[in-house]
C-alpha cells in the first residue's frame, strides 16, 4: 500500500511539473488570430492592417508613434528640422543590429548605418518593385547619408505630417544583402531590426516570431525589450472559429467585433455581458476611421446633384440609435464633420443631426422645384454593411425620397466607385498617418478619380485654397484651425453622409498586461507580458 501511495505521488508531482511547464511556456508565447490571412511580410508592401502587424514586430524606421500618436525616436535617435520645415537631419542610434543571419558572414549581424535608409527609401520608390507605399516619398526632393550616422532628407515644400509619414511600415529600414539574395523571396524570409524576428511561416495555417535577443530598445528600468519568447499567429478565416478559441483560452487577443458574436459578447450599449465579465478584459476608444455614404457629384442622377437631397439624406436618420441598436454600442455618431474623433483637428462644429422634419420640408422642396413626383436615390454597398443602409433606407423613405439598395462584393464596389459608376456608394476612410491632412486631401479638385481618392468629385476654391495654405503651416494650433474651417466647409456641400467614427475595440485574456492602444489601431507587442 505505501509503494502504490508513493508512485501515485510521484505521478501527480510529474503530471504536475509537466502542467506547469506547459503553462510557463504559453506564458511566453503571444498568441492571435489573422482572418484575413498574411500575403506578405515584405515592409514595402505593408497596405492593410494584417500586414503592418505582423511588419511592426519585424522592422523599425526612423520614428516611431506612441498611443498618443506622437512621434517619437526609434533607429534616429534625435533630428532637426532646418529650412523652414524643408530639411530634415536624422542622427542615427549607433547599437542596431539587423537580425542574425548567415548571409552577414561570420558575425551573423550587422550594425544599420545611414546607407542603409538610402536603399531602402530607393527600393521604394523603384518602379520595379511597384510598393504601393512609394506615395510617402512623393514630398521628399532627395535624400543621402553625410556620413555613417546621420540621413539627411530634403522636401520640396514644407510638409509638416511629414515625420508621420516616415513612422509607417513602408519606411522600415531593410539589408540590401538580404533583398539581392532573396529577391521576390524576401516577402516570405524577413530580415529586419524589430523586436521579434522571422522563425516559420507555414502559409494559411500557422506564422511563428522569436524574440529578437538583441533588440535595441530597453524599458524605464534598463530591461531589453520584448518580454515574450515568441509571437504564434493562426489564420482562422471563420470569425466565428476564431471568438471560440478566443474564449477557451487558445488565443490572448481578439481585435474589433463580428456580427456573429457580437450580441453573445456585447450588450446593446457596448458593455461585456454578464456572462464574460469576470472573464476577459475589454478596451475601447476612438479610431481614426470615418464610415459615411459617399455621392458622386457628377453623377446625371438629378437628385444627387441636388444640395437640398444631400442635406435631406443627411437629417433623416438618427445615428445615435444606429450605433445602439446595430453596432451594439461602438462607434460615435458622426453629427460634426469628416474628421474623425481621435484627432486633435476633429471639434464640436454643428454638422447634421437628426431633424427629420428639416429632411421632409427639404425633399418637399426639391418637388417642389423640379416637378418631381417620386425622387430616387440608389445605395450601393456590399453585404457587411447592408443592415446600416436598410436602417437609412427605412428612416429617408419617411421623408417622401425612395431609396434603392444595390448590393455588390466588395471589389466591384471599390472598382465602380473608382470608375464614377456610383451615385451614392458606402465608404470609409481610415488614416495612414494621424493628421487630419490625410481626410482633406481627398476632397481637392486635384485628386479626382480615377486619378485620385476624390471619389465625390468635389470641387471649391476656397476649399482648395485653404488645403493648400495648410499643408505649408508649420504651427499646429493654426494648422488645425484652417483643418476645420475645411471640414465646415465641405459639410456645407454635403458631397458626404458621414455616418459614424469609429472605434478601436480589444479584447484580451485576464493574464495579458501591457498590451496599449491607439487610435491607428496599429498593433505593438514589444511591451506586453502574460502573467
Amino acid at each position: 500500500m505505501k509503494r502504490f501511495l508513493t508512485v501515485f505521488a510521484i505521478t501527480l508531482f510529474v503530471v504536475g511539473c509537466s502542467t506547469n511547464k506547459k503553462k510557463n511556456n504559453l506564458n511566453k508565447v503571444f498568441r492571435y488570430n489573422e482572418a484575413s490571412n498574411i500575403t506578405t511580410l515584405d515592409p514595402a508592401f505593408a497596405k492593410d492592417l494584417r500586414t503592418i502587424w505582423a511588419t511592426n514586430q519585424l522592422f523599425n524606421g526612423l520614428v516611431q508613434l506612441n498611443d498618443s500618436l506622437e512621434v517619437l525616436p526609434d533607429i534616429a535617435s534625435s533630428w532637426d528640422v532646418l529650412n523652414g520645415g524643408k530639411t530634415y537631419i536624422f542622427h542615427l542610434r549607433t547599437d542596431v543590429l539587423f537580425h542574425k543571419h548567415p548571409l552577414f558572414g561570420s558575425d551573423s549581424t550587422r550594425t544599420v548605418v545611414a546607407e542603409d535608409f538610402v536603399y531602402s527609401f530607393n527600393r521604394l520608390k523603384d518602379p520595379s518593385v511597384a510598393s504601393p507605399g512609394k506615395w510617402v516619398l512623393e514630398h521628399v526632393k532627395e535624400y543621402r547619408a553625410l556620413d555613417s550616422f546621420t540621413f539627411k532628407v530634403e522636401l520640396h515644400e514644407p510638409f509638416p505630417p511629414f515625420l508621420s509619414l516616415m513612422s509607417m511600415r513602408y519606411c522600415a529600414v531593410v539589408p540590401e544583402e538580404a533583398i539581392l539574395f532573396f529577391k521576390d523571396k524576401f516577402r516570405s524570409n524577413p530580415i529586419g531590426t524589430g523586436p521579434f524576428q522571422f522563425k516559420l511561416w507555414v502559409e494559411n495555417t500557422k506564422l511563428v516570431f522569436r524574440k529578437n535577443q538583441q533588440y535595441h530598445e530597453r524599458d524605464q528600468e534598463g530591461n531589453r525589450l520584448p518580454y515574450m519568447e515568441a509571437v504564434a499567429i493562426s489564420f482562422l478565416s471563420d470569425k466565428q472559429s476564431e471568438f471560440l478559441q478566443f474564449v477557451q483560452g487558445n488565443l490572448d487577443f481578439l481585435n474589433s467585433i463580428d456580427a456573429s458574436y457580437k450580441d453573445d459578447l456585447l450588450t446593446t450599449d457596448g458593455s461585456l455581458t454578464e456572462r464574460y465579465k469576470n472573464k476577459i478584459y475589454m478596451m475601447r476608444g476612438p479610431y481614426l476611421n470615418t464610415e459615411y455614404l459617399g455621392v458622386y457629384l457628377d453623377s446625371e442622377e438629378d437628385e444627387v446633384q441636388s444640395l437640398k437631397i444631400r442635406k435631406a439624406l443627411n437629417y433623416a436618420f438618427d445615428r445615435e440609435k444606429m450605433i445602439l441598436y446595430l453596432r451594439n454600442g461602438i462607434g460615435t455618431p458622426a453629427v460634426n464633420g469628416f474628421i474623425p474623433k481621435g484627432l486633435p483637428s476633429f471639434c464640436n462644429m454643428k454638422g447634421y443631426d437628426y431633424q427629420p422634419k428639416i429632411a421632409k420640408e427639404l425633399v418637399k422642396s426639391y418637388m417642389e422645384e423640379t416637378g418631381a413626383r417620386e425622387p430616387s436615390v440608389t445605395i450601393s454597398t456590399n453585404s457587411q454593411y447592408l443592415d446600416l443602409c436598410k436602417y437609412i433606407q427605412r428612416e429617408v423613405e419617411k421623408t417622401g425620397l425612395n431609396i434603392e439598395i444595390d448590393v455588390m462584393p466588395p471589389s466591384t464596389l471599390r472598382q465602380t466607385k473608382v470608375n464614377g459608376q456610383l451615385s451614392v456608394f458606402r465608404g470609409s476612410w481610415v488614416a495612414d498617418y494621424p493628421d487630419a491632412e490625410n481626410y482633406l486631401f481627398i476632397f481637392h479638385s486635384d485628386k479626382f478619380s480615377p486619378n485620385g481618392p476624390n471619389y465625390t468629385h468635389y470641387k471649391n476654391k476656397d476649399f482648395n485654397k485653404l488645403f493648400e495654405t495648410s499643408i505649408q503651416t508649420v504651427d499646429k494650433k493654426e494648422r488645425q484651425k484652417l483643418y476645420q474651417k475645411m471640414d465646415s466647409l465641405l459639410m456645407s456641400s454635403a458631397p458626404v453622409i458621414p455616418l459614424y467614427y469609429d472605434e478601436v475595440v480589444r479584447f484580451t485574456q485576464k493574464n495579458v498586461r501591457g498590451l496599449g492602444m491607439n487610435p491607428i489601431n496599429h498593433l505593438s507587442l514589444k511591451r506586453v507580458k502574460k502573467l
